[in-house]
């Protein structure tokens, strides 16, 4: 439940890539690309803003974002495609009954070491 969350990133270009492939399988799409920004949401609506950086004061630091997935199947595909786009693994696709019964997961570090998840909270 966000409006919008940006985040700074070291290649824009690597992590455009990235965040295409990942978010995908979620319904998610590039919206908008220009000079140092991309902007990444539903069709039409972007909610996730890239911010290029170019100062080192300024690097990312690491952040953790979740993504609704519409089903359990699309957190896997999300988390398949995560890892086929240059993510590392940070969690498997599974339930996480620690959060809550239904609570089913998955997790990808991004080329900027920013915390990514696909959650369905669908039984």
């Amino acid at each position: 439940m966000f409006d919008h969350v940006g985040l700074r990133v070291s290649d824009l270009a690597r992590s455009v890539r990235f965040y295409e492939q990942t978010l995908a399988p979620l319904g998610f799409e590039l919206c908008m690309h220009e000079g140092d920004l991309a902007g990444f949401g539903k069709p039409g609506h972007p909610q996730l803003w890239l911010h290029a950086t170019h100062d080192d004061a300024a690097a990312p630091r690491g952040v953790h974002l979740a993504f609704e997935a519409a089903s359990r199947d699309a957190v896997g595909r999300f988390h398949r495609e995560g890892l086929r786009a240059g993510g590392q693994d940070n969690g498997g696709p599974g339930l996480r009954p620690e959060y809550s019964p239904t609570y089913y997961g998955a997790f990808v570090i991004d080329p900027d070491g920013n915390n990514v998840e696909a959650v369905c909270m669908r039984g």
